[in-house]
């Protein structure tokens, strides 16, 4: 069978990703990374995700992007809340170049493996503000990895970096991948997770949380994951 690495955050948007690549027929090598964030609670889902899914191996790359400034995902900044009226700049939950450093583990582990597709699930729709979720970079990334590995100037591989979700709204997101069977309440969206009584509540108010609220509520669905009430 043909191999694919998928990024898999434990998020919506990786976990319908590791989905689409299934339904596609490869056999997928999930790789996750613990690299300083502070909804690492991500982790544990990605666990749970990659064994639902008979995953062929999953990784969990340890690196240190908090000795980094800049970011609230990697620091002791406040995660902007209900701020989606606002964006209209790079949010401070940017974390510089992640998806380049993360890419970039994933080509080694593809090379190692001999792996032709790489899967990522950014999203230019939502995540507009992003610069490492647009298509001219994915388009630049590719270009690279061809450049950049042995196996592709050897012409044994020819790398292509999959984002099936880049043009899609999270809504749409929603329905492809109910429409593939996931199960979102096994999903980690929130940036700023409040632990209490050893459970995992999201926020209901950072960015990644309001547009997966609003787009379970356009589609008249209750989204299944813990949210902390406000009183």
């Amino acid at each position: 069978m043909k191999k694919a690495v998928i990024l898999l955050s434990g998020g919506l948007d990786s976990t319908t990703v590791l989905a689409i690549a299934k339904k596609e027929g490869y056999d997928c090598f999930a790789l996750s990374f613990d690299y300083g964030q502070r909804h690492k609670s991500e982790l544990q889902n990605a666990k749970e995700i990659a064994n639902s899914y008979n995953v062929k191996e999953h990784k969990i790359a340890k690196i240190d992007l908090t000795i980094f400034a800049g970011s609230s995902l990697t620091s002791q900044l406040d995660v902007k809340k209900n701020s989606l009226k606002e964006n209209k700049e790079i949010p401070n939950t940017y974390v510089a170049a992640r998806n380049t450093i993360f890419l970039s583990y994933a080509l080694a582990y593809a090379e190692t493996i001999r792996a032709e597709d790489i899967f990522i699930g950014v999203n230019a729709v939502d995540y507009s503000n992003y610069p490492d979720c647009r298509p001219e970079f994915i388009a630049a990334y590719e270009n690279m990895a061809n450049l950049a590995t042995a196996i592709s100037i050897n012409g044994e591989v020819r790398f292509k970096i999959n984002s099936p979700l880049i043009n899609l709204s999270k809504k749409e997101i929603i329905q492809f991948g109910i429409s593939l069977g996931v199960d979102y309440s096994k999903t980690h969206s929130c940036y700023d997770p409040i632990l209490v009584e050893g459970q995992i509540f999201s926020c209901a108010e950072c960015d990644s949380c309001l547009f997966r609220l609003q787009a379970f509520q356009d589609l008249g669905i209750k989204d299944e994951i813990k949210y902390l009430k406000k009183d």
